[in-house]
C-alpha cells in the first residue's frame, strides 16, 4: 500500500492476483508450473452451491467419461463456510 490509503489500489490488487497481462506474440512460452501448485478457477453449478463459485484446481485426470479436475471450493453450511474437495467434469471448470 502507498500513501495514506488504507487499502491497496486496483493496480496493486491486480498485480497481487497472480494473473499476468497477455504476453506479446513474440514472448517465450511460460515456464511450467511446479508439481502440486494449484490454479484458481471458476466452478459452475457445483454440488452444494448455487451459481458459480471460485475454486482451486489441484490436478487433472482422464476418466472414462472425459477429463475431470480435482477442485477445492467453499459452500455455505449451517455454521459457516464448508470446504469441499471433489472431482468434477472439465466442462464445469473455467480458468480464472
Amino acid at each position: 500500500m502507498r500513501g495514506d490509503r488504507s487499502r491497496p489500489s486496483l493496480g496493486e490488487r491486480a498485480a497481487d492476483s497472480g494473473v499476468a497481462p497477455p504476453a506479446p506474440p513474440d514472448a517465450p512460452p511460460p515456464a511450467p508450473r511446479a508439481a502440486g501448485a494449484g490454479r484458481h478457477c471458476w466452478v459452475h453449478a457445483p454440488p452444494g452451491a448455487d451459481g458459480t463459485v471460485p475454486g482451486l484446481l489441484v490436478e487433472w485426470r482422464q476418466h472414462s467419461g472425459g477429463w475431470q479436475g480435482r477442485v477445492a471450493y467453499a459452500v455455505p453450511g449451517p455454521h459457516g463456510a464448508v470446504l469441499v474437495e471433489a472431482w468434477l467434469p472439465a466442462g464445469s471448470l473455467r480458468q480464472r
